[in-house]
């Protein structure tokens, strides 16, 4: 029986050390594994940063950029405010400068035409009334 002990045991003893040498080579493998890992991410951090930089300095910029549009979006609605009352104004003085007097001598031009067709209808009332009295002697009625 110890034929068959000693054949168990040196099974057993192959055994482990085939599980000895595969988790040796696991390990050498996962460590060669997590150096490419680690390298990798350090080239990827290398290539980032310059990115992350221009992207600052592009949303600094952008930044900027809004900042002077707002500005003139505001200097554009002062001056948009100013030119409407500066029209207002001017309407208004144009208004009483021309057309206030305009009308004034629209009516006055009015009152003159009033007037001469009060002096026509005058004298036609006259013409009528001498015509009646002539013909008035002649009506047959």
């Amino acid at each position: 029986m110890s034929d068959w002990n000693d054949l168990f045991l040196g099974t057993i003893a192959v055994a482990t050390l085939v599980m000895a040498l595969v988790q040796i080579g696991a390990v050498v493998v996962a460590t060669r594994v997590a150096r490419q890992a680690q390298q990798t991410l350090t080239a990827v951090h290398r290539e980032i940063r310059p990115l992350i930089a221009k992207a600052s300095v592009v949303a600094d910029e952008a930044s900027r950029t809004a900042a002077l549009a707002s500005t003139q979006v505001q200097k554009i609605d002062r001056l948009v405010t100013d030119l409407s009352q500066r029209v207002d104004e001017t309407a208004h003085i144009v208004q009483q400068a021309i057309v206030t007097p305009a009308r004034e001598g629209v009516a006055l031009l009015a009152a003159v035409r009033a007037a001469l067709s009060a002096l026509r209808g005058f004298s036609d009332l006259r013409r009528r009334s001498s015509r009646s009295e002539e013909e008035d002697p002649l009506f047959i009625g």
